[in-house]
C-alpha cells in the first residue's frame, strides 16, 4: 500500500462537466453529519493552500498556451502534495475521505483527450497517489452535451470547460474505457434523473460496500 497505513475508506466522485458532482457532494456531506459519520470532503486539483494555488494556475484562461504535458505535471504536482498533505492523514486517522476528482480525472482529460501516452500518465498518477488506495469511484455518467446543456454553458473563468466539445467527448470516452477496465472499483450513475434519487442510489451502493 505504499505510504499508506490507511484505516479509513477512499472514495472519488467522477465524471464530465456539470453532472451534478458538487449536488452530490453536498448531499452526501449532509448524510455523514446527520449520521455522525467522520467524513472529509475535499476536492482536485486543491484541497489544500498550495494545491489550491497549482489549480489557480491550471484553470485560468489567460494561460493559453499552457502545454499538454505542462498540465499533467501541474495536476500530479498538486495531487501529490494534496494528498500527503490531506488525504492520506485523514485515511491514517480512520476518516473517509469523498475527492471530487482524483487520478481518472488525470487519466481521462491528459490522457484520453490530450492525448499524453498511456504509460506516462499512469506513472505520474502513480507517483502522485503517494501509495493512496482508491476504495470506490462514484461515476456520474452523462455525456458532456447533456452536461454542458444542464448547466447552461462553460464557465468563461475556466480553462479546461472552454476546450471545445470533441475534447469534452474524448473525456467521456476515456472516463467510460476505465471504468470498463476496472469494474470492481466503480459504480456509476445516469446522472439524468433527480438528484435525490441519485443521491439514494448512491448511498445505497456505498452502504453495500461497506462505505457509510
Amino acid at each position: 500500500m505504499g505510504d499508506c497505513n490507511k484505516k479509513g475508506k477512499f472514495v472519488t466522485i467522477e465524471g464530465c462537466e456539470g453532472v451534478g458532482k458538487s449536488t452530490q457532494l453536498r448531499l452526501l456531506k449532509e448524510y455523514c453529519e446527520s449520521r455522525g459519520i467522520n467524513a472529509l470532503f475535499t476536492r482536485e486539483p486543491g484541497g489544500c493552500e498550495i494545491s489550491e494555488k497549482i489549480r489557480a494556475m491550471i484553470l485560468d484562461p489567460g494561460n493559453s498556451d499552457m502545454s499538454a504535458m505542462t498540465e499533467l505535471l501541474l495536476y500530479c504536482a498538486a495531487r501529490s502534495q494534496h494528498t500527503k498533505e490531506v488525504i492520506i492523514p485523514a485515511l491514517e486517522s480512520g476518516v473517509t475521505v469523498f475527492c471530487d476528482r482524483y487520478s481518472d480525472s488525470t487519466a481521462a482529460y491528459q490522457g484520453y483527450a490530450r492525448g499524453i501516452d498511456a504509460v506516462t500518465v499512469d506513472a505520474l498518477n502513480k507517483a502522485a497517489m503517494c501509495g493512496a488506495v482508491i476504495d470506490c469511484t462514484v461515476f456520474m455518467d452523462l455525456p458532456p452535451d447533456k452536461g454542458f446543456a444542464r448547466k447552461g454553458g462553460a464557465k468563461d473563468t475556466d480553462r479546461l470547460e472552454r476546450e471545445t466539445i470533441e475534447f469534452h467527448r474524448k473525456v467521456y470516452e476515456g472516463f467510460k474505457t476505465i471504468e470498463k477496465n476496472e469494474p470492481a472499483r466503480f459504480v456509476s450513475f445516469k446522472a439524468e434523473g433527480s438528484k435525490y434519487e441519485t443521491h439514494e442510489a448512491i448511498v445505497c451502493a456505498l452502504v453495500r460496500r461497506g462505505i457509510l
